[in-house]
């Protein structure tokens, strides 16, 4: 699971309207807004995702990153069916409404292929047409509701329509009536009638004056039956069926011929009457309910009915641009993201409430912490905000953000009633009450200001204890009374990290001054030993039973010792398995730049047998302490719009200067060295834009040990062995249990074994049952199954179709319940193409 929302790129409802698919980096999620549950789909692309399509029948999703490269993946099993690559940065894809092709708009030319799956062919994605007529980028496209025509909106301020086939009155047509970027275009339902959106705010309205049944495919003439003459005539006919028909249009051209597809300009409104509103960033059409919805750069949208033109309803949402809108097929729900907030809304608009309202860590999270019980994640980011998420749907259900500095370091007291715990680089702290209406109840406070940087709190819950940056000092506070107990002295550097032993109050502290001392807290705060160390600790942490310590130092070190007798019980060389990446704007190759790399998070597995690392690279490391040996390495993000993700520097960035990120920093052409701005990589004087580098900034095991969680560059990730082991069960009693289920299978009562299993709602036990049943028996299960297992029965063999080796056994069960149940509740068979899969509806 990926707990990070949106940043870019458009949004899509799914199919039947209950789920919203939004771009995560590299990765796409799915929330599905009526169970309230998020999935993080298990495909990636190489670059981060700038545009998302869905197939009308919602089983395939074509997603397309900032570079052209394309993936075809089905929404049914999360698997990437083909490749593609476009060469060039693609601005909006769109397929046609029944699903037999799709425009992709690149540049100034946009282009039509064959939908995949609806015919075999090796390559999925073929290419039929190449439109040109515009002369800058196209910027959105949208289909008549027959599939016969398209219009496309342009940055040169025109519209331009198109026949998706050779068309008698119309091939293309070219609308001006704009003085900015056209932002959107629709059809009007039924009708070759238009609407068109600016950024400036205006609104135009083309009616048409020929009706879409005048519309006639152009004549073919017959070709005769004859041999090619030579080869190189054979040859030049493949290469112009694979490149596809080129149609050229001009915006000067005469288009006023007799029969022709004429359009006028009905009428023209406007958004900014009061001036308010200048930019508008996005728009979004439902032609069914004639409701039009824009968004603008002040973070405010509008519903407006057309084509009168009615405000129906404003809203602002944030301060910042509204990246995307999109709307589901009822019209009932709107999406809308926003990139700069990373920002994440669904709002039914009427009943004027929130469906959804989410929002990341818009800069980068540095702090994570498991609840006791491992439901929750709290985190703390460089936006000064401290989110809590819930682990089995994915959500954010209360931000905190009543400090105003970077969060360093976030806990969970370890007692009944959880109470949640965050420093942050300040001269305080605070605490919240996390089930009495997530309150602030108490703050600490050091005698004078400092930054701390790290944060314990002891096994009992009574004793905080934090790390100072300045003062090298360590502040200890009692949680009853908030009152500042003592104050340690001793390290002469900064305190880096702090660990309390989990079953004594012990504390272990950290500095960059190569040692860590061992605190006795019930011994007048005596320093009870001290390890020396060969180089600076990053990080420090106590085993589960509180009898090894495990440091991570500066030269890239793991070192294990007994805090008993302060002797070193182990090493693990990490540096190698780090493998650093180059970033961008270095001068030195990756091997160099790890020499000076280490791990700076670490966190023991719940039994104490293995220990993970992570630090300033793409991997995490999992080492087995007693072996002292690599177990297993995470690859947390294969997204090489971050930085320092490649090992070697790609030739194609070379050129005879040297790296072309490295030209903008030398002297110009006889002008000198231009001085950038602080926080200038590249680019101009007023720039501020850099790639984010990778980098693990955290790690947590989950109390129960069967996940862990990590806060990174990418966001928030948590990895789980129980991916499928989901507790949801259905009119649940005492006497069902999987032994009561499989009692009833030796006792051959099939049918009261699968309402059981169905009740305990467990996919391995009910795939069990299923699979003990006779063959012969299902004839007899089918007539005798209550009707409310029914529907459930088929949606589980609709899904194990998919993956199922026994394809004609569940296919038996299927043909059974469907000609058993199908006059009373009247389940209509739909076949998916593409997938041996079937699945049915209900019909209403």
């Amino acid at each position: 699971m990926k707990s990070t929302l949106y940043r870019r790129g458009n949004l899509n409802f799914s199919f039947d309207g209950n789920s919203l698919i939004s771009p995560v980096g590299n990765r796409i999620s799915i929330f599905d807004l009526k169970n309230n549950k998020s999935e993080t789909f298990p495909v990636s692309a190489k670059k981060n995702i700038t545009c998302v399509a869905l197939s009308p029948n919602g089983t395939l999703a074509v997603l397309v990153d900032e570079d052209g490269e394309a993936l075809l993946v089905s929404l049914t099993t999360r698997a990437v069916l083909n490749h593609f690559n476009f060469h060039k940065p693609v601005h909006c894809i769109s397929f046609s409404p029944d699903g037999r092709k799709f425009v992709v708009t690149k540049d100034n030319v946009a282009l039509m292929y064959y939908a995949p799956g609806k015919r075999r062919e090796f390559n999925a994605f073929v290419l039929d047409k190449s439109y040109y007529g515009p002369y800058d980028e196209m910027t959105c496209i949208d289909w008549t509701d027959d599939s016969k025509c398209f219009v496309v909106g342009s940055k040169d301020m025109t519209t331009w329509v198109f026949g998706a086939e050779r068309w008698e009155n119309l091939i293309y047509y070219a609308l001006g009536g704009h003085k900015d970027i056209i932002v959107g275009c629709f059809f009007e339902r039924d009708s070759l009638d238009l609407y068109t959106v600016s950024q400036d705010g205006a609104l135009c309205v083309w009616e048409c004056d020929t009706e879409l049944t005048e519309l006639k495919p152009k004549a073919v003439k017959p070709v005769p039956d004859t041999t090619m003459e030579n080869n190189n005539q054979g040859k030049d006919e493949v290469e112009m069926e694979q490149k596809g028909e080129e149609i050229h249009g001009k915006a000067n051209q005469d288009q006023q011929g007799p029969g022709k597809v004429k359009y006028k300009q009905k009428e023209k409104h406007f958004f900014n009457k009061e001036g308010d509103f200048n930019n508008l960033t996005s728009s979004v059409y439902h032609k069914k309910m004639h409701i039009l919805v824009t968004g603008f750069a002040s973070g405010i949208f509008h519903l407006h009915e057309l084509p009168e033109f009615n405000l129906i309803h404003s809203l602002s949402i944030s301060s910042q641009r509204i990246s995307s809108i999109a709307i589901n097929n009822t019209g009932d729900w709107i999406a809308l993201g926003c990139s700069g907030l990373g920002q994440l809304l669904v709002w039914e608009w009427q009943s004027e409430s929130y469906i959804m309202k989410q929002q990341g860590h818009f800069n980068s999270m540095v702090a994570l912490a498991y609840s006791p019980d491992g439901q929750y994640i709290a985190t703390g980011g460089d936006d000064g905000k401290v989110k809590v998420w819930n682990t089995n749907s994915g959500f954010c259900f209360v931000t905190f953000t009543e400090h105003t500095s970077s969060v360093s370091a976030v806990t969970f007291n370890y007692t009944g009633f959880v109470i949640y715990v965050f420093v942050f680089l300040s001269y305080c702290f605070y605490l919240f009450n996390f089930y009495e209406r997530y309150r602030n109840f108490r703050t600490f406070t050091s005698p004078q200001p400092t930054q701390f940087s790290c944060l314990a709190i002891d096994g009992s819950g009574e004793i905080v204890s934090a790390g100072s940056q300045d003062y090298f000092e360590i502040y200890i506070w009692s949680m009853q009374t908030g009152r500042l107990l003592e104050v340690l002295a001793g390290h002469e550097g900064p305190i880096s990290s702090l660990s309390f032993n989990p079953n004594q109050a012990i504390l272990a502290s950290a500095s960059w001054d190569k040692t860590v001392k061992i605190w006795d807290m019930s011994d007048s705060w005596k320093t009870k030993e001290t390890l020396t160390l060969i180089s600076d600790a990053l990080a420090v942490v106590y085993r589960g039973d509180g009898n090894e310590i495990a440091v991570a130092t500066l030269n890239g070190e793991i070192t294990f010792w007994n805090p008993k007798s302060a002797v070193q019980t182990g090493s693990i060389s990490g540096r190698h398995d780090l493998q650093i990446g180059r970033k961008e704007m270095d001068k030195i190759t990756a091997k160099q730049a790890a020499k000076g790399k280490s791990f700076t998070t670490l966190c023991y597995s719940a039994d104490g047998q293995s220990i993970m690392a992570g630090g300033h690279s793409k991997f995490v490391c999992i080492y087995n302490v007693r072996e002292q040996i690599l177990m297993k390495k995470f690859e947390i993000s294969c997204n090489l719009s971050l930085d320092a993700m490649e090992e070697y520097l790609d030739r194609r960035k070379m050129t005879e200067f040297g790296s072309l990120a490295l030209i903008d920093d030398g002297t110009g052409d006889g002008d000198g060295v231009a001085i950038p701005l602080p926080g200038v990589k590249k680019g101009d004087m007023s720039s501020r834009h850099f790639k984010p580098e990778i980098r693990v900034t955290s790690l947590h095991f989950s109390p129960t040990g069967r996940s862990w969680a990590a806060t990174t560059t990418e966001g928030l990730l948590i990895y789980s062995l129980d991916s499928e082991l989901v507790f949801d069960p259905f009119d649940l009693d005492l006497d069902v249990t999987p032994t009561s289920v499989r009692q009833m299978l030796q006792q051959c009562k099939y049918v009261s074994a699968i309402i059981l299993a169905f009740r305990l709602n467990e996919k391995k036990l009910i795939q069990e049952v299923m699979e003990t049943v006779p063959h012969s028996e299902i004839d007899a299960i089918c007539v005798t199954l209550p009707e409310l297992y029914v529907e459930k029965l088929l949606d589980f063999v609709a899904t194990a179709l998919e993956t199922s080796r026994h394809l004609q056994f569940y296919l038996t069960w299927a043909q059974r319940l469907l000609t058993q149940h199908v006059t009373s509740r009247k389940y209509v068979w739909v076949s998916k193409p593409l997938y041996h899969h079937c699945d049915y509806i209900t019909a209403k």
